[in-house]
Order: C-alpha cells, then structure tokens, then sequence
C-alpha cells in the first residue's frame, strides 16, 4: 500500500494522547483521587497536552479527505465500519478529555467518574483504529490481533515515555518512577509484539498468483507492461513505489528508534533523573513511531499488485 501521511500523523498522535491520558488517569486512581494541588495541575496542564495530541491528528485526518465539508458523514455507518466507530469513538474520548481536564485545573470532584468514561472511550478509540485495518481480509499483512495489540501497545508506550518527560519538566519528581517504569515495560512490550508481527509476516505467503489473477495456467508468465502508457488511481494508492532494500531499511531504523534508543534513553534518565534525556526519549521514540507506521502500511501488499507489478 501507499502509505498516506496524513493517516500516518493522526495514528501516531492521537496514540500518545491516549497513551498520555491513561498515565495520567493511571496515577490518579493510583492514588485515589487525593493528589496533592500541584499534582492536580500537573494532570490538568498534561491533560491538554493529550488534548492537544488528539486534536493534532483530527486536523491531519481531514488532509486525507477529499471532500473536507462532508466528513461528518463518516459516522452515519456506525453499525458496519469501523471507521464511522472511529470517528465517533473520537470525539467522544476529546470531550470526555476536556472536561476531565477542566474538574482538575478548578480543583473540583468528580475527576474519577469522568476519568472512568473517559477511559472507556479511549479503549474503544483504540479498538476501532487498529480494527480499521485488521478487518481488511486481503490484506494478510494487517488481517491479525497483533494489529490491534501493536496499536495498543504503542499508544501506551508513547504515551508513557511523554508523561515521564512532562512529569520531570513539569513539577512532579514523585510521578516520574511510575511513569518512567510504565514507559519502559510498555516499550519492551511493543518491541516484543511488533517483532512477533514481523516474523508472523514474514511467513506469509500470497493467496493469489499471476495466474490466477488472469485466469491462465501456464507455469511461467511475464508481464511486459501494465497495458496503459502512464499511472493511475491503482498504481499511485496501492503501492508504495519503493524496493524492497528501502523496506529493510526502514524496518531496522524503525526497530531501533521506537524500542532500543527509547529503552536506552529511559534508563539513562532515570537513573540520572535528566529531564533532558527523558524528553529525548520520546523525541526519538515519536520518530521512531513515524516510520514503524509508515512500514505498517507499505508492507501490505495489494493483491492487484499482481497486475499492475510492470509500469512502463
């Protein structure tokens, strides 16, 4: 596939809003609601940056539309796609988000219920996102619950590695262990179930052949041309144009910028309590996570590839 961009930036960011969000959350119910008032503005203030995060990938969403005005339409097919569950799953979570943040910045009751729905949401934005491209059949390569775990699991490592950093740039050194330690099982996590992923489809064999594309069954087919002089809709959106050493490459970089140096980093940090470290970590990890999703994509291989293969 073609990876989009802009889907790129909304999957990426909106999973370290909701990794962020259920840190936060996390260490409220961890401690029962009764933080201190600088806590309380720390979940406020790291609470609009979650905000902020979803709102980000909201805006590069609507690049990826082409009639912008209509996208409200998207979330009248609710009861089959799960797109439309995304785009109501959403907002919902945003909303939820916003007034969580708001009871804690004026110091009022009620954050835990409003956090509680505010979770659920987030759950169900998780579910719906990933289950977009796991629900996809003929595409092996995303037809998988790794899919929905992977996006899972790097939400919340995202999410944690930034609350870490926010925690020690921030004004609360107390949450900064919890945080740091969640970053870390979470990456190790990821590591684990995107690696299993990798080896999954690296297994996988094609359903379809040249052959049976066309209907004949002689043993040895060369396609010479694609049958039209220049590109079109099929040849620009479902493959990405690149060779497969360009794939390997951004395979190992993704590896080693959205798990190793993260790992590395985190620890670092932590035991040197170096807020310049921390927020270094999820700098790189961010960067890391951009071209993991874009090698999600670009690894899954359109069966009408077996068509258009030869472009001249």
């Amino acid at each position: 596939m073609n990876p989009a961009y802009s889907v790129i930036f909304l999957t990426t960011l909106i999973g370290a809003g909701q990794g962020l969000f259920l840190a936060l959350f996390g260490a409220e119910v961890a401690g029962f609601g009764r933080v201190e008032a600088t806590e309380r503005g720390f979940l406020a203030l790291a609470g609009g940056i979650a905000l902020l995060l979803c709102a980000g990938g909201l805006i590069a969403s609507f690049f990826h539309l082409g009639r912008p005005e209509r996208a409200w339409r998207s979330a009248t097919m609710w009861r089959t796609s799960w797109l439309s569950r995304e785009v109501i799953a959403l907002p919902a979570f945003m909303a939820a988000l916003f007034f969580w943040a708001v009871l804690h910045f004026s110091g009022r009751s009620g954050t835990l219920a409003l956090g509680v729905l505010a979770a659920l949401a987030c759950g169900a934005l998780f579910l719906c996102t990933a289950m977009i491209y796991a629900s996809v059949r003929f595409l092996q390569e995303w037809a998988s619950p790794y899919t929905v775990l992977n996006y899972t699991l790097l939400g919340l490592a995202s999410g944690c590695t930034l609350a870490t950093a926010l925690a020690a740039w921030g004004g609360a050194p107390a949450l900064v262990p919890a945080f740091g330690t969640a970053a870390l099982v979470f990456t190790a996590a990821g590591f684990i179930g995107r690696g299993l992923s990798l080896a999954r489809n690296a297994r996988l064999k094609p359903k379809s052949t040249l052959q049976s594309a066309i209907g004949i069954r002689h043993p040895q087919i060369t396609q010479r041309a694609m049958g039209f002089m220049g590109g079109s809709f099929n040849t620009r959106e479902f493959f990405h144009g690149r060779n497969g050493g360009v794939l390997r490459q951004v395979k190992w970089a993704f590896l080693l910028g959205a798990f190793v140096l993260p790992l590395a980093l985190l620890a670092l940090g932590l035991s040197s309590a170096s807020a310049g470290l921390l927020a270094l970590a999820f700098v790189v990890q961010y960067l890391g996570l951009l071209a993991e999703r874009w090698f999600f994509f670009a690894q899954a291989n359109h069966p009408q590839n077996l068509y258009y293969q030869a472009v001249s």
